[in-house]
């Protein structure tokens, strides 16, 4: 389904798993961290891009099924990605950096840091092994990096002020945390749907789908139809 029609480039804990499901109401087939936990790409895809910078890498075919992308470990890659996809459409999803940084210090930080189990499947591992290197390039398994919050507010703000400096304005929508429908169906040209925006993955939720052994179950929030429009599951 490649080409990337829509890109999200905001940081995960940005409201990116209601967009996801957002946009999949829309109609798009939408990328998420869930989707490589529930085994539709390829993690390790993602780390050998992130590992060789400089070698070329067929967008298309790492993200084969899909034609829009949110959260990391996208995210990381929106430079690459916007050279790639020059007509792609950018959403930019915000929240005041303190708040994310709080809401990532306690869920996706806490995560990073349990460590694989007897259980835990070899695809889980690939998949956290992927996303402990290229998220946030690697802060989340710095204890004493992450622990520099300034640094890392600071490291959270230059990503979205690069992406506002160099992505044209027709082509980017920048989007607070807690907003609905109506601008984004406007800037996608999509009619506003009746039901009312997605707010799901509270630090809560996600939280509770974690054991010992990295999360409750490789299911867990896996949509049966492959819709992805419902669920919860860890995006560490």
């Amino acid at each position: 389904m490649a080409p990337l029609e829509v890109i999200g480039a905001g940081y995960g804990r940005t409201g990116t798993d209601s967009l996801r499901i957002a946009l999949n109401t829309l109609g798009y087939s939408t990328h998420h961290m869930r989707v490589i936990y529930w085994g539709q790409t390829n993690p390790d895809d993602f780390k050998n891009a992130y590992e060789n910078p400089e070698e070329p890498v067929d967008w298309d075919n790492v993200y084969e099924g899909f034609n829009a992308a949110v959260d990391w470990p996208t995210a990381t890659f929106i430079k690459r990605l916007v050279k790639y996809y020059p007509d792609a459409k950018i959403i930019l999803t915000e929240r005041d950096p303190d708040s994310w940084y709080k809401s990532a210090k306690n869920s996706i930080f806490k995560i990073a840091h349990i460590p694989d189990g007897e259980n835990t499947p070899d695809h889980i591992r690939r998949v956290r092994a992927m996303s402990r290197k290229v998220n946030l390039d690697g802060a989340f398994e710095d204890p004493e990096l992450f622990a520099d919050e300034e640094a890392i507010k600071r490291r959270f703000v230059e990503h979205n002020e690069w992406v506002k400096a160099n992505v044209p304005p027709e082509q980017l929508l920048v989007m607070q945390l807690g907003e609905g429908w109506e601008r984004l169906c406007k800037f996608l040209n999509k009619p506003v749907p009746k039901e009312p925006y997605p707010h799901v993955n509270t630090t809560a939720e996600l939280l509770a789908n974690v054991d010992e052994n990295g999360l409750k179950s490789l299911n867990v929030g896996r949509p049966a139809d492959n819709d992805s429009k419902d669920g919860s599951l860890v995006s560490v």
